[in-house]
């Protein structure tokens, strides 16, 4: 099992050295684009500052590939349950109780492509940005926070650590599930109940090496006298670039496109 979700991709390119707190601030207006969007105008657009982006990270076909799998069976899901439920006007197919509209097309169409969009736009920012410097990121963008007494560094480091563990529970996951098929298990059954049943015996296992895996990471912090972001320097400072002000020139002619075609209703 292979899940590039939460992985480092090591790399000398043009998004490699933006700043974190460019690409992650900039990654929440792509996304309110993308579900903004309702054209296929503007999903071209869209597709077009995507390109744009895995061209300028060099970032390999297979790895986006590898980011995909893990939702095809949701994508798959919604395309199912929106192309039978979804009511339209121009029926395309119609057999007992089962009816294609065009409209429901169309509307399975675009949730496919958001559904797409946001997982490789995500992807690329975990593919080029260290889990050092994603917490760095998310900390000074939350810094405001620390008004209200909010622990930002403590709430950024977590969400780093939860997604630099993704690929890592996957991995313990594959090996839980080959050891239990060697075991008799048989997860490829037809029949939904057994399916399920069959996985309940990795729950435990992977709970277990997940507790593990906390207990070794807080002991190695409490080692290092880790004592939360009071005080603490950084190794590396954040500054911003021209990279950076080209980034956002980019971004910001994506949104006055994807803004003007909602308006006009191109």
């Amino acid at each position: 099992m292979t899940v590039s979700i939460g992985q480092y991709l090591p790399g000398n390119s043009v998004i490699h050295r933006a700043d974190p707190r460019t690409k992650l601030a900039l990654t929440v207006v792509y996304m309110v684009l993308v579900l903004l969007t309702r054209s296929f105008i503007g999903f071209g657009l869209v597709f077009l500052y995507l390109a744009g982006a895995l061209i300028a990270a060099r970032i390999r076909p297979k790895y986006i590939w590898n980011s995909m799998k893990p939702v095809l069976l949701i994508i798959v899901f919604t395309l199912v349950l929106n192309l039978f439920f979804y009511q339209g006007e121009t029926v395309l197919y119609h057999w007992r109780f089962i009816t294609i509209y065009l409209e429901s097309l169309i509307f399975c169409a675009r949730m496919c492509l958001r559904i797409i969009f946001l997982v490789v736009g995500v992807s690329i920012v975990t593919y080029t940005t260290t889990p050092v410097m994603l917490t760095d990121g998310i900390e000074a963008l939350l810094s405001p926070l620390k008004i209200l007494h909010f622990p930002v560094h403590e709430v950024a480091m977590m969400m780093s650590i939860a997604l630099r563990f993704i690929p890592t529970f996957a991995e313990e996951t594959d090996r839980i599930m080959k050891a239990q098929t060697a075991r008799g298990s048989d997860f490829d059954s037809k029949h939904i109940m057994e399916r399920i049943r069959s996985f309940v015996p990795i729950l435990i296992p992977l709970f277990i090496s997940a507790w593990r895996r906390a207990e070794e990471l807080a002991n190695a912090m409490n080692a290092r006298c880790y004592r939360g972001g009071e005080g603490r320097s950084r190794f590396r400072v954040l500054r911003m670039t021209k990279i950076d002000g080209i980034i956002f020139g980019v971004t910001a002619i994506l949104a006055a496109g994807v803004i003007l075609i909602r308006v006009w209703g191109v």
